[in-house]
């Protein structure tokens, strides 16, 4: 899942956003920024790449030049207006920044290329402190007029993961969506800053092998189809990690000092995954110390630890009896299962893309979570409402894990998870022991479980005679068929 550094070893997390304005730090830099404009207006052109050449699409297909021609015009760097960049001429990029090396790179490879002011943007999904340090000097020093940090944790687990685990979306039997959930809401904060600081262009680090590509490109277009996209992975001559530094030290970019790592890492509040180096044969088994989150299960507590999940409505909303918020709840659960060693998965995924790809992932409280709420929903749903939302969960997991949040499709899904789940309610104990996770207890006051009619004791409601009058007639399609085939 972790596209966003796959060209390279791991220099920092996936720059990430989104947010409420009272999360918002604006940090601007005291280097003057260039003064540019838009793209000519008399072209009325939006700036992209093909092949690494920039491209303009005509506003209602019809320049300004002729009203005749329609279609796609190729604006070349000798039409782009004075003053532009060797690719074009754009006025201010948001870039999805993390401080690692490649977007360190990316902000003057737009400044050069475009001519453009660089907006710096990171948004805090729960990656942790550590990847947040010292953004602003980095920024500032690679050449950016601006950084923008926004925290969405709440965000990310109250309007994206929660309605994920209330869907009981999970991609290709194993991958609860980690990194698939975080695009949408970091691209769509990218937009929301964009239209703040009257930006017309957005750009990411993202790989073009990648699923992340896909995932922030389609959300700029459901949230704004004007802004221009610029794929740096997609354009420049950079190949790797070597190059990247020699165009940091040719442009006086500070290269981050930081211990390279031999895996490619997504890390945010539900799951850090892990990518590159052994894992890229299928026949190696991960090393014990790659993992971050969890403890090995061989080494997990010899004792088991019981947890309650309280549950409102398919979402849960306490912790032994605690209420929390969703990102408080989630963290908690992760430091619970990440000490029992819960949450580790191998998988040999299908990306968008095409090829197959082979990642490892943590989702301590995660797991915890999808457990918690899919033994509520044994007592609560009926056979047909839980096959039928089983069998949408396939294709809701489908269109997250390809980016399509945004889509009607999705949010009509979401629409029906909702009402579906309403009686979801009540509490689950889960027994936690070395990697494992045991329901112990369920509880709800909309249970469709009667003891009564279950019981292997006489019952009124349930009479066994009937039984066979039933199984008579839902049996006797079989029987028909057997009647033909023996001439009977």
């Amino acid at each position: 899942m972790a596209q966003w550094h796959a060209a390279m070893p791991y220099s920092g997390n996936s720059a990430t956003a989104c947010a409420s304005d009272k999360a918002t730090l604006l940090i601007h830099d005291k280097i003057s920024c260039l003064k540019s404009s838009f793209v000519s207006q008399k072209f009325g052109a939006r700036l992209s790449c093909f092949h690494g050449y920039p491209i303009g699409w005509t506003h209602g297909g019809i320049t300004a030049e002729s009203r005749v021609r329609k279609g796609i015009q190729a604006v070349l760097p000798s039409d782009a207006e004075k003053g532009g960049g060797k690719r074009g001429k754009l006025n201010k990029v948001v870039l999805a920044y993390s401080g690692g090396l490649d977007t360190s790179v990316i902000v003057p490879w737009l400044r050069e290329n475009y001519g453009c002011e660089v907006v710096c943007f990171t948004a805090d999904v729960g990656q942790g402190l550590k990847e947040l340090e010292g953004l602003e000097e980095k920024a500032k020093a690679s050449g950016a007029c601006q950084l923008v940090v926004k925290d969405l944790k709440e965000e990310f687990v109250k309007d994206y993961v929660y309605p994920c685990l209330r869907a009981g979306a999970i991609y290709e039997r194993k991958y609860l969506l980690g990194t698939s959930m975080a695009r949408p809401v970091i691209a769509k904060a990218m937009v929301d800053v964009a239209k703040e600081v009257g930006a017309d262009a957005v750009s990411h680090g993202c790989t073009g092998k990648g699923n992340d590509q896909v995932r922030f490109e389609l959300t700029f277009f459901a949230l704004n189809p004007e802004l221009n996209v610029v794929a740096p992975w997609r354009e420049w001559d950079i190949t790797g990690r070597e190059d990247a530094i020699e165009y940091a030290k040719k442009h006086d970019v500070p290269v981050p000092v930081t211990k390279k790592s031999i895996y490619s890492r997504d890390r945010n509040l539900w799951h850090l995954s892990h990518e590159g180096d052994i894992l890229e044969d299928p026949a190696n088994e991960p090393k014990k110390d790659m993992y971050m989150m969890t403890v090995d299960p061989e080494d997990a507590p010899n004792r088991p630890e019981y947890v309650e999940i309280g549950i409102v409505s398919g979402l849960p909303v306490s912790i032994n009896g605690k209420r929390l918020s969703p990102a408080s709840l989630l963290s908690e659960l992760n430091e619970i299962g990440g000490r029992h060693g819960i949450g580790r998965a191998d998988l040999v995924e299908n990306r968008l893309v095409g090829m197959k790809s082979r990642g490892v992932y943590e989702t301590p409280g995660g797991t915890i979570l999808f457990t918690a709420v899919r033994e509520l929903e044994s007592l609560t749903l009926d056979r047909e409402s839980m096959q039928l939302k089983d069998s949408l969960a396939l294709k809701y997991a489908e269109l997250v894990y390809a980016g399509r949040w945004f889509d009607p499709l999705r949010e009509s899904m979401d629409s029906f998870m909702e009402k579906i789940t309403e009686t979801t309610t009540g509490s689950v104990v889960l027994k936690l022991y070395k990697g494992s996770v045991a329901v112990a207890s369920r509880k709800s006051p909309f249970s469709l479980y009667r003891q009564d009619i279950s019981s292997f004791e006489s019952s009124q409601i349930y009479d066994q005679a009937d039984a066979a009058g039933f199984i008579r007639l839902y049996g006797l399609p079989i029987r028909v068929r057997a009647m033909l085939n023996k001439d009977i």
